[in-house]
């Protein structure tokens, strides 16, 4: 991964996601952030369902598309984080930076969370 690219993984927040459609097999582009914590990549939204979510879930590789500090296109296999124990000193850190520590539980509880795993990283 060449220097660019780390400085975007740490320093940026807005990227782009393909995902294929978890009934239509069809790509899905979508604007969100992730976060970087302790020099892992995070992706994980507002407590709810999230399309996004089980698109990844039934189909975990997907395109992470840098798009702020460099542009590229970085293949990437998503790994849910679906125990408690695991998310929570996760989300503590992202919802703190986001100002929604005080809500910290209902996000352990129904937040999608996935850890971006690149290439051949």
């Amino acid at each position: 991964m060449d220097e660019a690219i780390r400085h975007a993984l740490a320093t940026d927040r807005t990227i782009d996601i393909t995902t294929l459609g978890r009934r239509s097999g069809e790509e899905r582009r979508l604007e969100m952030w992730f976060h970087n914590v302790d020099g892992r990549i995070f992706i994980t939204g507002m407590p709810g369902r999230r399309d996004w979510y089980a698109n990844l879930v039934a189909h975990p590789a997907f395109t992470f598309h840098l798009k702020e500090g460099t542009t590229a296109d970085l293949a990437a296999m998503a790994v849910p984080i679906t125990v408690p124990a695991q998310r929570r000193p996760i989300l503590a850190e992202i919802t703190g930076r986001l100002g929604h520590a005080d809500r910290l539980d209902e996000w352990v509880e129904r937040s999608p969370l996935v850890e971006v795993h690149f290439g051949a990283e």
